[in-house]
């Protein structure tokens, strides 16, 4: 990408899109596009068609999704598998239609196969069972990643694909039902400690193990595949190291501040035991992450505490 190349941000108001414009930004891109949901229905074919048409993006980056917790991929499957789909399928065919130079989609670690042997790495992909819970969004990103991947080996297009891991930070849903792990023991650790609470609840036993990625650095490591990364196959995306739940929520409870103790509710599931990524290959080509989980929580407890009354918390 040239400094002065139209780029287009499909969901440039998420956690992810936000981040990849701010970080477009700070290197000095100077021609990004972007479009809210009142302006462009990324579900409409036509209304998908007509904006390339019009503004003939030369890169794209394709973070619009459809996402939810638990209860409402359970709840809403048909809703989560089409209008995903639909937003796949209208934005890479287009892009595609338009000449668009290139374009990089983001996937999700539901992807993989419930059991997937650890660490996860990127040719474990259709080797098992899905996660019930959220099988529709998965087939929906997995169609989205293999779009791509026969673009690209039918017409050539330069369309790729990457795999973050758990990803947080500033702009994070913290509703205490469908959040995921760690906004949600923030909000109930910072509760806790404005209440005076002389307990706290963590789900599950504390013993599983998981990765995490502040958001900059995803949103960094997206500029940079898509400056330096063309091959066919799709890239994860994460730190290489994981933590267990407890010690997750020690160090929250340190950075927040809260003086109380942690209770651990065994009734309630711990989920898939361990969870990590290889991220070997993007290692390779170059990249790295820059902030630790310890600072990356920081700066999320900082924007929460600065942005309380607005947080996302449903």
């Amino acid at each position: 990408m040239k400094k002065d190349s139209k780029i287009y941000v499909a969901g440039h108001a998420g956690l992810v899109g936000s981040n990849i414009v701010k970080n477009l930004i700070a290197k000095g891109y100077n021609d990004i596009v972007v479009r809210g949901r009142n302006e462009l229905d990324l579900t409409n074919q036509n209304s998908v068609m007509n904006f390339f048409e019009t503004e003939r993006p030369e890169y794209v980056f394709l973070a619009a999704a459809k996402v939810g917790g638990i209860n409402a991929n359970n709840t809403y499957p048909a809703n989560f598998i089409m209008e995903n789909l639909q937003i796949q399928c209208n934005i890479i065919d287009a892009a595609y239609k338009n000449d668009v130079k290139k374009l990089l989609f983001l996937g999700s670690s539901c992807i993989y196969p419930k059991m997937c042997p650890q660490p996860i790495k990127e040719e474990y992909l259709l080797t098992g069972a899905l996660e019930s819970t959220n099988e529709a969004y998965a087939l929906a990103k997995i169609s989205g990643l293999k779009t791509c991947y026969f673009y690209k080996k039918q017409y050539g297009a330069n369309f790729v694909s990457v795999m973050p891991t758990n990803l947080y930070g500033p702009g994070d849903n913290f509703d205490l039902e469908n959040s995921h792990v760690l906004p949600a023991i923030l909000r109930k650790m910072h509760e806790a400690k404005v209440a005076n609470l002389p307990t706290v609840e963590i789900w599950g036993t504390g013993k599983a193990l998981r990765e995490f990625l502040y958001v900059e650095d995803m949103a960094d490591a997206c500029v940079f595949v898509m400056e330096n990364y063309d091959e066919i196959d799709f890239l994860n995306i994460g730190t290489g190291e994981e933590i267990s739940i407890k010690e997750l929520a020690e160090a929250i409870k340190e950075v927040v501040g809260y003086k109380g103790d942690l209770c651990f509710n065994i009734d309630k599931p711990d989920g898939t035991p361990r969870k990590l990524v290889d991220s070997t290959r993007l290692k390779e080509i170059g990249w790295k992450y820059q902030y630790s989980l310890r600072q990356g929580i920081e700066k999320t407890y900082k924007w929460y505490l600065e942005n309380e009354d607005s947080v996302r918390t449903h």
